[in-house]
């Protein structure tokens, strides 16, 4: 059975190469062939774990928040991601949905020097698309308009956020939010054999382990003509488990999960609610990163 590239490869190469590479001159930016996948709806599928965090008082980020929600398919099968924390014990069976993109066919990063050249602003997106070659009316448009609608919302209470349109902005934020001395630890899921299906009952295969943080980032990929992450910090305690995980199919999974065990602040009409028929605060919610997320901790000597 064949092995796929996984992104915790993929994300370390392109730490390295950022990272060791000589500086290089300054040069001219132009546009190329960029790559941005077609459907709106399929782009947001794990998005919801950003618009549950976002509520606010003010009246238009309760409009933005019902605009991005308004683009999920609430009998969308990728809502099979929430779990309870009593499920994470041996021999439990959760159906779960893993997301797949083929990294040859994906966005690619791009260097700070050519991601600071680029506005990254709503306010500039009529530019942005005739600057990608982009219709106005084509799903490309929505989805870029999604991307930056969702980075101008306004943090929650408690909650630090920065959308990172290159590596080194991203580590920028995880220095900030854990000290610029702190040293860092990436962790990803990771699909040890080739994905079967999307949608599966998965068994936990061994007794989950915790990674003890007192911090955490979760960085989440948005559609977007390059590849830009959505990271978040959130107060309150959230426990992050690595997972073993077996499918049906035969699939085997070293997930990255998280419990945030304050769900009071969050949006009623979060997916999770609906999957786990419960209310905002009266129990935790799990769920498993997708493969092309990041969860930052600092490294505990």
């Amino acid at each position: 059975m064949g092995v796929h590239v996984s992104w915790r490869i993929i994300i370390l190469c392109a730490l390295l190469v950022l990272l060791f590479a000589e500086d290089s001159s300054a040069r001219e930016i132009t546009p190329r062939r960029w790559k941005v996948a077609p459907d709106l709806q399929q782009l947001s599928k794990n998005n919801h774990l950003l618009v549950k965090h976002n509520i606010d008082d003010d009246h238009d980020q309760k409009h933005v928040r019902a605009h991005l929600s308004s683009h999920m398919d609430h009998t969308d099968p990728s809502d099979k991601i929430f779990f309870t924390i009593e499920d994470l014990k041996v021999g439990k069976k959760i159906p779960i949905y893993f997301s797949h993109r083929d990294p040859s066919n994906s966005p690619h990063l791009i260097s700070r020097e050519e991601a600071d050249s680029i506005p990254f602003s709503l306010a500039k997106l009529p530019y942005l698309l005739d600057f990608f070659s982009f219709s106005r009316e084509s799903p490309q448009a929505k989805a870029m308009e999604y991307t930056l609608t969702l980075c101008e919302v306004e943090p929650m209470e408690g909650e630090t956020k920065v959308c990172a349109t290159s590596l080194e902005s991203m580590l920028d934020f995880a220095r900030a939010t854990f000290g610029l001395n702190t040293r860092v630890k990436a962790l990803t899921t990771n699909h040890v054999r080739n994905q079967a299906s999307p949608l599966q009952n998965y068994t936990l295969l061994e007794e989950p382990k915790e990674i003890l943080a007192p911090k955490m980032i979760g960085c989440h990929t948005l559609p977007y003509p390059y590849v830009v992450y959505f990271c978040h910090s959130q107060e309150g305690e959230n426990r992050l488990f690595e997972i073993s995980l077996g499918g049906e199919n035969g699939d085997r999974v070293q997930a990255t999960g998280v419990c945030h065990m304050d769900t009071s602040k969050w949006d009623p009409d979060s997916p999770s609610f609906r999957v786990l028929k419960i209310k905002p605060g009266t129990g935790p919610v799990c769920h498993v990163f997708p493969a092309d997320n990041i969860v930052w901790v600092p490294l505990i000597s």
